[in-house]
């Protein structure tokens, strides 16, 4: 497939590199470093047993593997559009497709796994009535790195259809 001046930049590349470096960012931060959760905490599977921690340890590595995918797949769609010719694209347009991918994640994995699902929660080493602001806070920041992506990615590509 030959593409024109006019290529697009790969928008789904960016938002798929930006969500699993979302989950990486939960995974390895909030499951790992801080350990305030896991995948299945609040899901009848506790941490507090060597049994509840290989389970949670184990939906933890195949949450990974999930975002794994992500970012490779990312990462070949960006590939795939860079190696054909293109016009310049303004910076702007990687880190705003990043940043809505991450915000994405954020929202679908707040709302779902914590709020839908109840599998967990954002800080559950924090008193039980204040895991809903944290959780809150999550779907903020979520919301605000949405935000910030797409008013970057429309200004960058305001940028990118500069005249040659």
């Amino acid at each position: 497939m030959a593409l024109d001046e006019d290529q697009e930049f790969p928008t789904t590349a960016g938002i798929l590199l930006g969500a699993g470096l979302g989950g990486f960012f939960d995974g390895i931060v909030l499951h790992q470093v801080l350990q305030w959760h896991h995948i299945a905490t609040s899901a009848g599977y506790p941490a507090d047993s060597l049994e509840n921690l290989k389970l949670n340890t184990r939906l933890d590595g195949l949450f990974h593997v999930v975002t794994y995918a992500l970012v490779a797949l990312g990462l070949a769609l960006l590939w795939r559009t860079a190696r054909l010719r293109h016009r310049w694209w303004s910076s702007r347009l990687f880190v705003g497709t990043l940043l809505m991918g991450f915000g994405l994640f954020n929202l679908v994995e707040g709302v779902v796994d914590h709020q839908l699902l109840g599998l967990h929660h954002v800080n559950e080493t924090a008193p039980r009535e204040q895991w809903l602001w944290w959780d809150l806070g999550f779907l903020a920041w979520g919301a605000a790195m949405l935000a910030v992506g797409w008013a970057l990615v429309r200004n960058g590509r305001r940028a990118t259809k500069r005249p040659s």
